[in-house]
């Protein structure tokens, strides 16, 4: 999904479908939608690289009913931990996540999306 933000205020909002498979051409492709920040549950390094690269933000490791994390997001109520995936014990310290349990990685890169 990708929502416009005007002002502090959805003002638009509507599914896209990304084609491409390689990182830096889905970063590419996000930036000329005009994407600056990337809120997602998971990530893989070299995509959030190239996402980083590209100059977009990602916010990984968030889970929640979509309207309420993106309401949480525009609305200024976004906490460091909120939204926050099961087993993860929060966005440390710079771009590092510690996740515990089922196949997480420890010290994964974060980023952001919006």
């Amino acid at each position: 999904m990708l929502a416009d933000v005007t002002d502090g205020r959805v003002t638009g909002r509507g599914e896209v479908q990304i084609m491409n498979t390689d990182p830096l051409a889905r970063a590419r492709e996000l930036a000329q939608l005009g994407a600056e920040v990337l809120i997602c549950g998971a990530i893989s390094m070299p995509t959030d690289m190239a996402l980083h690269s590209a100059g977009i933000r990602v916010i990984p490791h968030t889970c929640g009913l979509v309207d309420e994390v993106l309401g949480a997001f525009v609305g200024g109520q976004w906490t460091n931990n909120a939204f926050l995936m099961p087993g993860c014990r929060g966005r440390g310290m710079g771009r590092r996540l510690r996740c515990r349990g089922g196949r997480g990685r420890r010290g994964n890169r974060g980023g952001y999306y919006a």
